[in-house]
């Protein structure tokens, strides 16, 4: 009973380990660090956050992907910026706050457009294809959540490209990090049996 119980957990852990290793290869082509090196594209979609951590401070994962988006702004590399996330709760509004903030940073409000059913990376990337009507356009986000957003929209036929914001000490965020592992067999899991963004809607057309 312990020898398949030893067993059962080696083959859950390496199957985590290989389709960990097999998005990451697949989609390092299409990753870029710097503003200079990418090409442009219409439209970026910046992937939600929350603004803060439990503990009341800043979130630096979401500080660094309003910068990357600024910052690809700033460089003429995207016209025009999708801002997807949770809007599950009348006090959760993580697009209006990401609006705001960037309204803050100097992007103009009529660059941004607000995708308040972006409950996860799935429905972000879906629904800028069939709600906003975008099919080649980049994904901001850090590097390990755009390669797991590459893989999804490689498989829904998207032509995507992502710019990758500068990335969070693993000091201060394991469990981000441990927690995307599992969400990289999900995701897997999701499209293998076709999973459809929890709302779709009438078509938004960016321009």
């Amino acid at each position: 009973m312990l020898k398949k119980f030893i067993k059962s957990i080696i083959i859950i852990v390496l199957t985590i380990i290989l389709n960990d290793l097999f998005i990451s290869h697949s989609t390092q082509v299409q990753t870029f660090t710097t503003a200079s090196s990418i090409p442009v594209k219409k439209v970026g979609l910046l992937l939600g956050t929350s603004k803060y951590t439990v503990n009341g401070e800043v979130n630096l994962f979401y500080k660094y992907r309003l910068q990357a988006a600024k910052d690809l702004y700033d460089n003429d590399k995207v016209e025009f910026l999708i801002l997807s996330g949770d809007n599950s709760t009348q006090n959760y509004n993580e697009p209006y706050t990401m609006q705001q903030d960037l309204l803050e940073l100097g992007v103009p409000e009529e660059k941004l457009f607000l995708d308040h059913a972006g409950f996860r990376t799935l429905d972000s990337v879906v629904r800028a294809s069939k709600v906003f009507d975008e099919d080649d356009f980049t994904i901001i986000s850090q590097n390990f959540h755009n390669q797991r957003a590459l893989f999804i929209a490689n498989n829904k036929n998207i032509q995507a490209i992502a710019f990758n914001a500068k990335d969070v000490p693993k000091d201060v965020s394991l469990r981000v990090f441990l927690r995307e592992k599992l969400a990289r067999v999900k995701t897997v899991i999701d499209l293998f049996f076709k999973v459809e963004p929890k709302f779709l809607g009438e078509k938004i057309l960016i321009k």
